[in-house]
């Protein structure tokens, strides 16, 4: 089957093939100048006035390409959007120039309170219109558009009114966003809820989808947690593979937060990347 390019609502440039910059390599990125394309840094993490984080990611930043992912952004609460985390945001964007700025399609906490989590969202008009107001606002002030991403979920909610997958694509029509998609949340949502993560995937708009992550999860049979401290599994694979063959070459990345190992085995693990990438493409 050739591949379905339907790439045309963006103008964001294809990175290649990234991992997650974690405190554990900063060295020997810097000793070794490993063959990643681009490093992706949580926002939070670096969202500080000094010290040590700072220090390595000017250091890395000088050599390879850098994406921000942000935890906090809250897109999805009913509390007002935090002005003093945008404004840091924006600063931590002003000083490392990424190529672009992401968080979740998710609300993390209310009344001023973070809960450290994930949290979804119910699938409504409402939800959307709420949500797309916010996306504006955001976009506006930070003066470019933002990515969102699809988040793993463990419960549903009764007044849903559609799919995920048509939750997500209205937000993004309706807001200019583009999509960070993670298949690694698909495959995970796709067994907790029942759902066909095929039919996800062949349902999104393919024009903004500008990036993927890949990780991988904790099984427990009839339902997945989304760990990212483990290698990532072959259902996870066959999926990706199906989302280059959907969506043409897009900027990849895997994520890695727990159980972190050597560099050489993340990169292991990108270069299968390549690999699937470049076989669905010649296709």
């Amino acid at each position: 089957m050739k591949p379905i390019h339907q790439k045309t609502a963006h103008h964001l440039p294809n990175l290649g093939f990234g991992l997650g910059l974690r405190t554990e390599h900063y060295q020997e990125i810097l000793d070794s100048r490993p063959n990643v394309d681009w490093f992706e840094i949580i926002s939070e993490n670096y969202m500080i006035p000094g010290g040590k984080p700072l220090y390595y990611l000017d250091k890395i930043r000088a050599d390879y390409p850098m994406v921000m992912h942000g935890v906090s952004l809250s897109i999805g609460s009913a509390s007002p959007l935090d002005k003093n985390y945008l404004s840091e945001l924006k600063q931590l964007s002003e000083r490392i120039e990424p190529a672009w700025i992401s968080d979740h399609l998710c609300w993390t906490g209310v009344h001023g309170v973070n809960l450290h989590d994930l949290l979804p969202l119910s699938y409504t008009e409402e939800t959307i219109h709420h949500v797309v107001d916010r996306i504006s606002q955001v976009q506006d002030f930070l003066g470019r558009p933002i990515l969102i991403e699809n988040v793993s979920s463990y419960v549903s909610f009764k007044n849903s009114e559609m799919t995920e997958w048509e939750f997500i694509n209205q937000i993004a029509k309706r807001s200019g966003c583009l999509l960070l998609l993670d298949v690694n949340n698909i495959y995970v949502s796709s067994i907790n809820h029942s759902f066909d993560a095929f039919e996800f995937m062949n349902a999104i708009d393919a024009s903004r989808v500008q990036q993927i992550h890949l990780a991988g999860h904790e099984d427990h049979g009839d339902y997945i947690i989304d760990t990212h401290d483990a290698p990532i599994v072959n259902g996870v694979w066959d999926l990706y593979s199906h989302a280059i063959r959907r969506f043409g070459p897009v900027s990849t990345m895997i994520e890695r937060d727990d159980h972190i190992p050597p560099i050489a085995e993340l990169i292991a693990e990108l270069d299968h990347a390549r690999k699937l990438s470049a076989l669905e493409l010649a296709a």
